[in-house]
C-alpha cells in the first residue's frame, strides 16, 4: 500500500498540475450543482433521496478515477497492441445497441447493463477513436506523405474505424453523438499528415457515400430524421412556441434571465422545479446562470479555455505523433461538447441533448471525459521523464 501511495505522488508530481487542479475542482464544482439542480426531480417525480443523483454521479466519478490511475501508469507505446481490441469491443456494444437498446427522449443510445444500470456506449467510442486514429496517423505517416498508392488503403481504414460508429448512432436517432463524432474526425483529418490532394479527394468521397447513405435511409423508411428531431431545428424565437418546440429553450432563457448579474443563489433556482425537464443533464448551465449569475458564470468559460489551452499546450510539447494527435482530439472532442450544448441551450443552433463537460450529470460521459484527460495527463508524464533522463 505504502508503494502504491509513493508511486501515486509520483505520478502527480509529474503531471500537468494546472490541468490536474482546475479539472478535479470543475468535477466537484459540477458534482455540486447535480445536487442543487435534481433535488426537487428525484424527491417528486423519483421519489428518492435528495442526494441520488450526487451518489450515482460520484459513483461513475470514482469508478472514471480508478481507470485513470490505471491509464496514466501504462505507458502509450503500448496503446498500438491495446486499442483495436477495445475499439472492437465499443463497436460490439454500439451495435448491441439494435436488439437490446432502451430508448429515451427518441434516441436508441442506452444500453442495460445487469447489476449496473444502463450506459451510452457512443459515449466510450469518442475517446477510444481518437486514440485509434491517432496510432493509425503515427504508423503510417510516411506512407501518407509519399505518394505510395498503398496509402489509400490505410485513408480507406480511417474512414471505416472514424465513420462506422456515427452512421450506427445516427440511425439509432442519436443526433448529437454523431455530429461531434464527425467533428472530432473532421478536426483530426484536416490536421492529419495525408497530402493535401488525398484530403480533398477524401473529402469528395465521404460527401458522395453520405448523398447515398441519405438516399437509402430515405427510400427505405421514406424520410431521414423522425418528427422529435426535425422539430429540434425549429429553433428561432423558442418562447413564441413556448408551448411546443421552443419549452426548454424558452425556459432556458427564463432562467439565465432571472439569474442577471449576480444570480439568485446556490439552491435558489426556480426553473427546476418541473419548468426544465431533467435539469441536472443537458440543461444544467441554465440552473447554473439562474443560480450564480453572469458574473460568476464567466470563470466557467475561462475555465474551460484555460483547459483546452493547457491540453493543446501538451500537445505542442509532446515529441510523439500519437500524443500530438491525441490531445488535439481530446481538445476537439471537449469543445464540440461545449458548443453543442451551449449553443442549443443559447438558440443558437438546435438543441440536440449532449451533456456539457465536467457539469451534467451522466456516468458514461463522465467516465470517458476522466479516461480522455488522464491519457492527456500521460503523455506530459512521459515527456517529463524523457526531460528528466536526458537531463542525467
Amino acid at each position: 500500500m505504502k508503494k502504491l501511495f509513493s508511486n501515486l505522488k509520483k505520478m502527480v508530481n509529474l503531471m500537468d498540475k494546472p490541468l490536474l487542479i482546475v479539472t478535479i475542482l470543475f468535477f466537484l464544482f459540477g458534482l455540486l450543482n447535480i445536487v442543487t439542480a435534481s433535488s426537487r426531480e428525484a424527491v417528486v417525480r423519483y421519489e428518492v433521496s435528495t442526494y441520488y443523483y450526487f451518489f450515482k454521479q460520484l459513483q461513475m466519478l470514482i469508478i472514471g478515477f480508478t481507470i485513470s490511475l490505471i491509464i496514466i501508469n501504462l505507458k502509450t507505446k503500448y496503446y498500438k497492441n491495446l486499442i483495436i481490441w477495445i475499439y472492437l469491443i465499443v463497436l460490439g456494444l454500439v451495435i448491441l445497441l439494435f436488439p437490446f437498446g432502451k430508448e429515451i427522449n427518441g434516441a436508441t443510445n442506452w444500453l442495460p447493463i445487469p447489476g449496473i444500470g444502463t450506459i451510452q456506449p457512443s459515449e466510450f467510442a469518442k475517446p477510444v477513436s481518437i486514440v485509434l486514429i491517432s496510432i493509425v496517423f503515427e504508423q503510417y505517416y510516411r506512407l501518407f506523405r509519399s505518394d505510395n498508392k498503398k496509402r489509400y488503403n490505410k485513408i480507406g481504414i480511417l474512414l471505416l474505424i472514424f465513420l462506422l460508429i456515427p452512421a450506427l448512432t445516427f440511425i439509432q436517432k442519436d443526433l448529437g453523438s454523431s455530429l461531434i463524432m464527425l467533428a472530432i474526425f473532421g478536426v483530426m483529418f484536416l490536421a492529419s499528415p495525408i497530402k493535401r490532394i488525398d484530403k480533398l479527394r477524401t473529402i469528395a468521397l465521404i460527401f458522395m457515400l453520405g448523398v447515398i447513405g441519405i438516399s437509402i435511409i430515405i427510400l427505405k423508411q421514406g424520410y431521414l430524421l423522425s418528427e422529435a428531431q426535425m422539430s429540434r431545428f425549429d429553433f428561432f424565437n423558442p418562447c413564441s412556441k413556448y408551448e411546443t418546440t421552443g419549452y426548454q429553450v424558452c425556459n432556458g432563457f427564463i432562467a439565465l434571465n432571472d439569474g442577471g448579474l449576480f444570480g439568485l443563489g446556490i439552491g435558489n433556482s426556480k426553473q427546476k422545479y418541473s419548468y426544465i425537464p431533467e435539469p441536472h443533464t443537458d440543461s444544467i448551465f441554465a440552473i447554473i446562470g439562474e443560480e450564480y449569475g453572469v458574473i460568476k458564470c464567466s470563470f466557467v468559460f475561462l475555465a474551460y479555455i484555460f483547459v483546452i489551452f493547457r491540453i493543446l499546450k501538451i500537445a505542442t510539447n509532446t515529441n510523439t505523433i500519437r500524443g500530438r494527435y491525441i490531445c488535439l482530439g481530446v481538445a476537439t472532442y471537449i469543445f464540440a461538447h461545449i458548443l453543442i450544448n451551449l449553443g442549443g441551450l443559447f438558440g443558437l443552433i438546435p438543441l440536440t441533448g449532449v451533456p456539457l463537460p465536467f457539469l451534467s450529470y451522466g456516468g458514461t460521459y463522465a467516465i470517458s471525459l476522466m479516461c480522455s484527460l488522464a491519457v492527456v495527463q500521460r503523455f506530459h508524464i512521459e515527456k517529463k521523464l524523457e526531460k528528466f533522463k536526458f537531463n542525467h
